[in-house]
């Protein structure tokens, strides 16, 4: 068989899903380069999210007496913390409907809608919202704009993975705990952004004991013909 570019492409980018696993120590005695990390930010940038609201914030926590504070209320994130090259904590925004102030300026100042067209899409956008219950409470509110960062964080991994960056997705916290800190340290905007999840990257200190193990694709997926 005939070895197109392509099918290299295909063979890299499975290789580094392959790569990729939850570090949970890295060697902290490596650091990320700069460019190398702007490069992992840009593909969170450049992320697709429901109706192109953007409604994430990635933290870049270098801090060490921060990271330490973070600790004490990350039960799931002790030797990622202590170790990592970077850490991310990420927020989604808390007030991320269509007839927010938020999403008229992403409309109108990011994505350059002129009045008419901006309000049309804000009445769709509105049926929308509505239609899947995403207005019925502020938590559901702000877990519609959670979910869009997931998306952001897997085109972050996915992309560090193939230049052999690793990388560990961190839900193990106190919700509560992290977000009192980082409104203490006035990161929120009075309440604009909630935490969403976190994230570590860096270079692994040890291989991981086991292979990659899941489903079989059969498993996993159904055709309906």
């Amino acid at each position: 068989m005939e070895v197109t570019a392509k099918s290299k492409t295909k063979e890299d980018i499975l290789k580094a899903y392959h790569f990729r696993h939850a570090t949970k120590i890295f060697d902290d005695t490596r650091k990320i380069s700069d460019e190398d990390f702007q490069f992992i930010l840009e593909t969170g940038r450049l992320s697709p999210s429901s109706i192109g609201l953007e409604p994430w914030k990635f933290l870049i926590v270098q801090n060490p007496n921060l990271r330490k504070r973070l600790s004490e209320v990350s039960s799931g994130a002790q030797k990622q913390l202590a170790t990592a090259s970077h850490f991310v904590v990420i927020l989604a925004r808390s007030d991320a409907s269509y007839n927010s102030p938020y999403a008229e300026y992403m409309l109108k100042e990011t994505k350059g809608m002129p009045n008419n067209v901006f309000e049309l899409t804000s009445e769709a956008y509105g049926k929308f919202q509505n239609n899947q219950k995403i207005l019925d409470n502020p938590r559901s509110l702000f877990d519609w704009a959670s979910k869009q960062t997931y998306i952001a964080l897997g085109n972050m991994m996915t992309a560090a993975a193939q230049i052999e960056i690793d990388s560990c997705p961190i839900e193990g916290f106190s919700r509560e705990g992290v977000h009192r800190i980082m409104e203490e340290e006035g990161l929120l905007e009075n309440g604009a952004w909630g935490v969403s999840m976190m994230a570590a990257f860096g270079y692994r200190a040890e291989e991981p004991q086991r292979e990659k193990s899941r489903q079989s694709v059969e498993k996993i997926t159904q055709w309906i013909n």
